[in-house]
């Protein structure tokens, strides 16, 4: 990827144990998209990019070995956590890090653009379930999608954002569609107004 070459999902995946790399299909953004989000959002070198809710990295992995943005992860599982740390490390990718906690915990204001791909959709739907080792529910659902909602309603104008397979309107009212690809599934955004 750091040289531009094609790379297949099926290629990328082989990084993973089998344990990650049975939820590729469902959990983990697809190379292409992540290439074209990650363009979108790291326009200019040193852009910081936040992955909300990371899972196995692969987002991440991707933006930074094809872009000169700079990506961190945050995902609650300790084990996809260990994971994504000991992955950016093998692969040399000095320009991604991860974080271990809860969404809610994380101050928006310290990046400038954002990549979320329906992290919180298990919490209202079990077959979308990676394991047991987090809390789910409604109530959740509802809380972490209140807390991206308010925290990317707060953040300066110019600020991006890239979704996959998420409703629109979890983005804010003052935020642009500036482009969509992958029948609609890919929505990048730049807040215009406060």
């Amino acid at each position: 990827m750091k040289l531009n070459i094609e790379v297949s999902d099926d290629d990328f995946n082989v990084i993973y144990p089998e344990s990650i790399r049975r939820f590729s299909k469902r959990h983990w953004t697809p190379v292409a998209v992540a290439k074209l989000a990650s363009e979108f959002l790291a326009e200019r070198p040193g852009t910081q990019v936040l992955d909300i809710g990371s899972g196995a990295g692969k987002f991440c992995m991707v933006g930074g070995a094809s872009t000169r943005g700079i990506y961190t992860g945050v995902e609650q599982r300790s084990e996809l956590y260990r994971f994504c740390v000991k992955a950016a490390r093998v692969h040399h990718l000095s320009n991604v890090n991860y974080i271990h906690a809860n969404i809610t915990s994380i101050d928006f204001r310290k990046y400038n653009a954002f990549y979320f791909y329906n992290s919180f959709r298990e919490n209202v739907d079990r077959t979308a379930l990676i394991d047991n080792s987090v809390e789910t529910g409604v109530d959740l659902f509802n809380t972490y999608t209140q807390y991206v909602h308010d925290q990317f309603a707060s953040l300066p104008i110019g600020t991006r954002v890239a979704t996959y397979w998420t409703p629109v309107a979890d983005v804010p009212s003052n935020y642009a569609i500036v482009g969509t690809a992958f029948d609609g599934l890919l929505n990048m955004f730049e807040k215009t107004r406060q």
